[in-house]
């Protein structure tokens, strides 16, 4: 093999050079440090502005004045506990996390796996192209595309019609932002899924079948065990984010079924009361950091480990 000419060296041993003045040897250990510092930096940003958020929280809204008062209280809180309306939107957000994840992670996972396992070129490239091109379409766009296609004169009571069936209800309910918000996450879980798959070795499989498992058998009680971390990392991830959403449960439910994120909008723009909408900001990641913190405490934190899971 053709060696390099030695001079092609020097512009490398020049900027290696470089680096050990910039960057003394004694240094080499905390070398990690530079490269998680923007990261550092961003979760500090946001912990000084989730402690502003905590702070006006505790600020009862002067309704002579329209800001927020002086005094320190937890009226806000008592609010969302004693008020009905809270009560439902809190439980109406979780309980479609809670069904989205679970749909998701159901359609997601023979996706994932056929892509992982697929002996065809071609149809790898068209499971791949498939899964990423939602990506390239914003939230909005195509929750407003469902309103068309579900619309009372949308291609799906069009389609109807032309069977004799009257027109369904399709748009402005619960059951519209489920539909949206499945389809909005089932991308995220098969990309999170995908790393965890391809880790699985086939003959691992193959080899449950020699010894007298069925398809079924073997996917059960060996692809589905190994395939821990991603499952848990998708359900973490869905969840958190069917938790916040604001714009599917905002246009496909057309106001009659906000979620948490669209009463938070409301309290800050519609009524104008900060100190509400904080209140409501500090439940929403009090719940969403206590649920991921119940699945690594349930789990443990090496549940997200893939590499140890083959092992």
């Amino acid at each position: 093999m053709k060696q390099a000419p030695a001079n092609s060296w020097r512009p490398i041993d020049a900027v290696e050079a470089v680096v050990s003045t910039v960057w003394p040897r004694r240094w080499r250990d905390k070398i990690g440090w530079p490269f998680i510092a923007p990261a550092l930096l961003l979760v500090g940003i946001l912990v000084i502005g989730l402690g502003y958020i905590i702070q006006d929280s505790l600020h009862e809204l002067d309704i002579a004045t329209y800001r927020l008062g002086d005094d320190y209280t937890l009226a806000n809180y008592g609010i969302l506990a004693q008020k009905t309306v809270y009560r439902t939107v809190i439980g109406r957000t979780l309980l479609a996390a809670a069904i989205v994840t679970g749909v998701s992670l159901f359609l997601a996972l023979p996706y994932a796996y056929v892509l992982t396992r697929t002996s065809s070129s071609a149809m790898r490239k068209f499971l791949l192209v498939a899964i990423f091109l939602p990506f390239f379409i914003g939230q909005v766009v195509r929750a407003y595309g469902w309103l068309i296609i579900l619309g009372a004169k949308g291609l799906v009571n069009s389609l109807l019609g032309l069977l004799g069936i009257a027109p369904l209800d399709l748009l402005f309910n619960y059951g519209a932002v489920i539909f949206g918000l499945i389809q909005y996450m089932v991308p995220f879980a098969v990309l999170l899924l995908l790393p965890a798959l391809a880790a699985i070795p086939e003959d691992v499989e193959l080899a449950s079948e020699n010894l007298g498992a069925n398809w079924m058998q073997t996917f059960w009680h060996v692809v589905l065990p190994m395939a821990r971390p991603g499952l848990v990392g998708a359900s973490v991830v869905v969840f958190t984010l069917t938790l916040t959403d604001f714009a599917t449960p905002e246009i496909l439910g057309g106001g009659t079924t906000d979620f948490i994120a669209n009463t938070i909008y409301d309290s800050f723009f519609e009524i104008s009361d900060p100190g509400l909408g904080s209140a409501l900001s500090v439940v929403l990641v009090t719940i969403g950091s206590a649920l991921v913190g119940l699945v690594f405490l349930a789990l443990g934190t090496g549940t997200l480990d893939i590499a140890r899971h083959q092992e």
